[in-house]
């Protein structure tokens, strides 16, 4: 009877175990990606960003997937600091919403920026892996 009880207590909480393997899985990538830009590893990008991702940026800035990489490479865009303060992530069945706030720095065409932003990113899982679908970002106060 114990043995039985101990059994259905480790299966009613796997799904909170894979939940927490999930979270753990979408904030390390958020994490990876940050670092991508930081370091212009446009191939890494490019296998995180679904093709119709939509980054916009605190300004009301819109960029499609191919501008993400192209302004990375020509340095348009370059991030040479991020540091994140808090990030959660909210899962469902084939799709992970994190939310976060941090420090961001760079340079936006020749002009130095560092603001605080709250940010949202939405993933899909994909049979390659998490893809970023949609990123958003507001400045904070």
């Amino acid at each position: 009877m114990k043995y039985l009880l101990f059994l259905l207590i480790v299966f009613q909480s796997l799904p909170a175990l894979a939940q927490s393997e999930g979270e753990r899985e979408v904030l390390s990538l958020s994490a990876r990606k940050f670092g991508w830009l930081i370091r212009k590893q446009a191939d890494s990008l490019e296998r995180i960003l679904d093709e119709r991702v939509q980054y916009i940026h605190s300004n009301g800035w819109i960029q499609s997937k191919r501008e993400v990489l192209d302004d990375m490479k020509n340095g348009k865009l370059v991030y040479q600091n991020v540091t994140v303060k808090e990030a959660s992530v909210r899962l469902y069945e084939k799709s992970a919403v994190l939310t976060g706030q941090g420090t961001f720095e760079g340079i936006n065409a020749g002009n130095g920026f560092k603001m605080d932003l709250r940010y949202t990113e939405v993933y899909v899982q994909s049979p390659e892996g998490w893809l970023l679908v949609s990123r958003h970002s507001n400045r904070m106060p």
